[in-house]
């Protein structure tokens, strides 16, 4: 992910990435490179560039697919990377995982989807916050997409639903009712 802070005279640019190393380069001579890049494509103005780990990739819907892909390209069989990149994610402690494959899997002639999931996915709610990830494996057969639904443990903020009891007593039918037998 990148994100793009547009100021008067200056640009901030910050990447968010997985592997930082990778980005920086040897001495930090890719950051070098992308600093004068962008700063010819603005025009001329001061930029920033900073750096973002993600901690753990496995809680990132978009890195998760592009992995499941990453594997596809590599003709790893497409059931055997789905369920081993499900069963890290568990691990890392996701509460719930579904990863949707949709091309010509293993090569078939006939195009199909499949699909694996683990844990909860309630995506007919607003509560639970779902992170979404799709990426395309350019295989030698052709194009597999990859989709990706992670609910992620640390956005578990559910609101509280309020009691019963400020919502109105209705669960007192009982004593409503011994009050109206009385008045009777």
């Amino acid at each position: 992910r990148v994100g793009i802070e547009r100021a008067w005279n200056s640009i901030r640019v910050t990447i968010f990435t997985a592997r930082p190393g990778v980005v920086i380069g040897r001495k930090g001579s890719e950051i070098e490179r992308m600093t004068e890049d962008i700063g010819r494509m603005s025009g001329g103005k001061s930029v920033k560039i900073d750096i973002q780990e993600i901690k753990t990739p496995e809680l990132d819907a978009q890195l998760v697919a592009e992995n499941v892909a990453l594997q596809l390209e590599r003709r790893i069989s497409f059931r055997r990377a789905m369920k081993k990149t499900i069963q890290s994610s568990m691990d890392f402690g996701a509460i719930g995982i579904k990863i949707r494959c949709a091309g010509r899997l293993g090569g078939a002639e006939i195009s199909r989807a499949e699909s694996f999931r683990e844990g909860k996915i309630p995506l007919h709610t607003l509560r639970a916050p779902i992170d979404y990830g799709f990426y395309e494996a350019r295989t030698v057969y052709g194009i597999i997409g990859v989709k990706v639904w992670l609910w992620k443990p640390a956005e578990v903020a559910q609101p509280q639903r309020p009691e019963r009891q400020e919502r109105g007593e209705r669960h007192d039918r009982g004593e409503r009712a011994e009050r109206q037998s009385q008045a009777v």
